[in-house]
């Protein structure tokens, strides 16, 4: 077992892991912060993209140990200070953007780096980033939208599926 610690969520957190841990499940089992969701554990349906040092990583395609001295951001992170919805959160809620949820919480984890990086995305460039992403149940029109309107634009003409 080897110590590390990390800031999660503008919190300094530390634990014991042995060298095939998982960030995904450092974050949810030793934190327990369980929103980071486990999917897959190949690098497929992109459910546990978290952030480590502002950039999109899905968890499950790295070690514990890697992202000792990082900082980590989860979706437990996203909410405003008082505890409100985020924007991108609050479009996935106005927009529909979601259905069963399990893969939400990494669908709006990219869609906060998308915006990051590209603050007013076409619609073809946010389908582009999703790809990594998978959804079972919404077919990705919602989802789209939603990122859209978290970036700002007028989403009025785009038909509801």
């Amino acid at each position: 077992m080897t110590e590390i610690s990390m800031t999660v969520n503008g919190k300094t957190v530390s634990g014991n892991v042995q060298g095939n841990t998982l960030l995904s499940a450092f974050l949810r089992e030793d934190l327990r912060l369980t929103g980071t969701h486990i999917g897959c554990d190949t690098s497929q349906c992109g459910a546990c993209v978290v952030h480590v040092n502002g950039e999109a990583v899905k968890s499950c395609t790295m070690f514990a140990l890697e992202a000792a001295g990082t900082e980590v951001g989860t979706i437990e992170g996203q909410a405003n200070g008082d505890g409100s919805l985020n924007v991108i959160q609050q479009a996935f809620q106005d927009h529909h953007g979601l259905q069963c949820g399990f893969c939400t919480p990494g669908m709006v984890m990219s869609a906060a780096s998308l915006l990051k990086d590209n603050p007013k995305p076409t619609e073809s460039e946010v389908r582009e980033y999703l790809e990594g992403n998978i959804c079972r149940c919404t077919g990705y029109h919602n989802i789209v939208k939603a990122i859209m309107a978290a970036s700002g634009q007028d989403v009025s003409a785009i038909a509801a599926e």
